[in-house]
């Protein structure tokens, strides 16, 4: 809390100038704080005012030295006939010690300035042996103990306060921080809901309309449009399902995850169908023992990792069978797809990596395990999902 600057503050520069003054114009009337004080002549009170009434230009910067000065000038007071000013400008100075000075003198100051005052009493009380010799340690009190006290509770006020504020900024900034992960997670979500959903029937397009245009056989043609056709209507579908789910879950309702893996047979069937052109087929394993049914993120990941897996089968597989496995044990979904995997004749579709990162966070956000890569022959798409509630990655 101590300034950095040495220059002084405009308040304290009033400050200084007020104080100095109020004590001349007391001295010149003639208040006293001793007038049974005759050790010096009346005057020299002044030389203890004029000598702490500067201290008020450094009270922020400098409020160790500030009280040092303070206080052998207050002492001085004591042997002249004494000067109002003067006490009064410690008080100050005692109070910006305390909120302007260091942690450490902060704590200090209230509790010793209390123990001085405590012992001033005593050592009156028990010399003069007078009800009066009460009021010694009352004014210590009010000039020592009274302003550090003060000063102390302000400084804990200031720092509770400044402590509220930083935990405020924190509290906002965790805030918008878990906002932008909750947006960057929603979009990554969407990305692969809508990627899973129409890079298939896009492929399939890509790949028959390569195929009519670089063979020219009406046959060929013709049953490439329909198949372009075909998918193109089902892609429009799928992208109107996306859309109005994502209306429903605007407008505060939950959007269900249609897809499931009871459908896995129509999507390899519709799979056989793009497929035929490139000499792929398409063959489903299911080994899933009877149970209690799948968690709906677990069997939507399941149906899109296959999905994806089928969609990349198809741009860049050889000729042959893509066999799915699906089983389901020892408290796991095991979802397996294997493509033939070396040079392909005929056209293919650009790929971009976007699927395999697509799955493998699908498997990651619920705790499986995901590998992708050749082995021997074939191109392997495996993932390990958890197939029941209590085990599902949060």
């Amino acid at each position: 809390m101590q300034s950095k600057t040495l220059r002084p503050h405009r308040d304290d520069v009033l400050l200084a100038v007020a104080s100095v003054l109020a004590g001349l114009l007391l001295w010149s009337l003639g208040v006293h704080t001793g007038n049974n004080r005759h050790l010096f002549p009346a005057w020299a009170a002044l030389v203890p005012l004029l000598a702490i009434g500067p201290m008020e230009l450094l009270r922020r910067t400098a409020p160790r030295l500030t009280l040092a000065v303070g206080t052998a000038a207050v002492v001085a007071d004591q042997f002249t006939v004494g000067n109002l000013g003067t006490v009064i400008i410690f008080t100050d100075l005692m109070y910006a010690a305390v909120v302007y000075g260091k942690p450490t003198m902060a704590r200090r100051l209230p509790v010793s300035t209390g123990l001085v005052t405590v012992v001033v009493t005593v050592v009156a009380v028990a010399w003069l042996r007078t009800p009066q010799s009460l009021m010694i340690g009352v004014i210590t009190g009010i000039v020592c103990f009274g302003p550090a006290l003060t000063g102390a509770t302000l400084r804990n006020h200031r720092e509770a306060a400044e402590a509220a504020r930083l935990r405020a900024e924190q509290t906002a900034l965790l805030a918008e921080m878990d906002r932008a992960q909750a947006v960057a997670a929603e979009r990554a979500r969407m990305a692969r809901e809508l990627h899973d959903m129409v890079a298939n029937h896009l492929s399939a397009i890509a790949i028959h309309s390569t195929a009519a245009l670089s063979i020219d056989s009406p046959a060929t043609s013709r049953e490439a449009l329909g198949v372009i056709r075909e998918n193109s209507v089902q892609g429009l579908a799928e992208m109107r399902r996306l859309i109005g789910l994502l209306r429903e879950a605007g407008a505060g309702q939950e959007a269900a995850a249609v897809p499931c893996l009871d459908g896995l047979e129509a999507l390899l069937e519709r799979a056989r169908a793009n497929g035929a052109a490139s000499g792929l087929d398409f063959v489903l394993q299911d080994a899933r023992r009877p149970g209690p049914p799948l968690p709906a993120p677990v069997e939507l990941a399941a149906y899109r990792i296959v999905q994806e897996s089928l969609t990349n089968a198809l741009k860049h597989a050889a000729a042959g069978t893509v066999a799915v496995g699906v089983a389901r044990r020892d408290g796991l979904l095991t979802v397996a797809v294997e493509s033939p995997y070396g040079d392909r004749p005929g056209p293919r579709a650009p790929g971009s990596g976007a699927g395999l990162v697509g799955m493998r966070e699908r498997t990651e956000l619920l705790g499986g395990t995901f590998t992708a890569g050749p082995r021997g022959s074939v191109w392997q798409v495996r993932a390990e999902l958890p197939a029941e509630d209590g085990t599902v990655a949060e």
